[in-house]
């Protein structure tokens, strides 16, 4: 039986049992993680808390929607059983919501026919045969990138400050977004800092030889998979290699301890294709996008 369970009703601890436990475990997904970066949300249960589905939701003009906040990259349903029926979720999450776009994770096998689903795509690299192997597989521009950085005496620091990261990339990337609102650096900043203190993620950043940030970005550890959540280069040294060179650096570091390298992933062919230079391959999951509001409402949210 499913069950929707509000927040402030949530059995934490059971919860986070069963995103820890679960087949598709993502550090996305644990109450502490959904607290800092959604506006609301609630969970859909099955049974006692045998497989749950988190619902980050807002509101306009009196309308709940179902909508995934800035800096989380994959949800959908976490079980303990393999032979979970997602389908039975969904039907739930229909009846209470009417619009509905969410992300959710490579490990949700669904028909792919389901009008609601959008196919999506994410980039990986196995990191299981070491370093070595890794960078044979490289494409030729990312070597090149890597010589060329090599050159400019570009250096690394881990453990660099959230702040610095933040700072370039709402100098580079935050300009050609301009959907991302000062509140959501405020949100970043939070996550950064409690994943930081957690243990589960860290910053690099890339330095030039006049001790100028080229680079950085922040790095996601859980299980045996190290995904960069947010990163960024300065925009106006771009032929530098120094975004290569950060990736590469941070490869070299995981890749004692971790077997995926996730790089956030992009369905756009352009980013896709340098993620996928570096040796990697796409995987494919699903986005849910449900609009049954009357028709007055279905443009609501624009």
């Amino acid at each position: 039986m499913i069950t929707y369970i509000k927040r402030k009703d949530l059995e934490v601890e059971k919860y986070d049992a069963c995103i820890e436990n679960s087949l598709q475990s993502r550090v996305y997904a644990f109450s502490w993680y959904l607290d800092i970066v959604a506006d609301n949300w609630d969970v859909l249960v099955l049974d006692d808390y045998k497989a749950v589905m988190p619902i980050p939701w807002k509101k306009k003009y009196f309308i709940r929607y179902v909508h995934p906040p800035l800096w989380l990259l994959e949800l959908g349903v976490f079980s303990l059983d393999a032979n979970i029926n997602f389908q039975i979720f969904f039907k739930t999450l229909f009846r209470a919501f009417r619009f509905v776009e969410s992300r959710l994770n490579t490990d949700m096998k669904i028909d792919a026919d389901s009008v609601f689903l959008e196919p999506k795509e994410m980039q990986v690299l196995s990191l299981e045969q070491g370093y070595d192997a890794v960078f044979n597989n490289y494409r030729k521009d990312r070597k090149k990138d890597l010589a060329k950085a090599n050159k400019l005496d570009l250096t690394e620091k881990w453990k660099d400050s959230a702040v610095n990261l933040i700072t370039l990339f709402k100098n580079n990337v935050g300009k050609r977004t301009p959907n991302i609102q000062e509140s959501d650096y405020i949100i970043l900043k939070k996550l950064m800092t409690i994943c930081i203190e957690k243990r589960v993620g860290e910053v690099l950043s890339i330095y030039d030889n006049e001790n100028q940030i080229v680079a950085s970005g922040f790095f996601l550890k859980h299980k045996k998979t190290v995904t960069i959540l947010v990163s960024s280069t300065d925009f106006k040294n771009r032929k530098n290699g120094a975004n290569t060179f950060l990736i590469d650096k941070a490869i070299q570091e995981y890749e004692k301890d971790f077997d995926i390298f996730n790089f956030g992933g992009s369905s756009m062919q352009s980013i896709a294709k340098y993620f996928l230079s570096f040796g990697g391959n796409s995987l494919n999951y699903q986005q849910i996008k449900l609009n049954t509001l009357p028709f007055l409402f279905k443009l609501f949210k624009k």
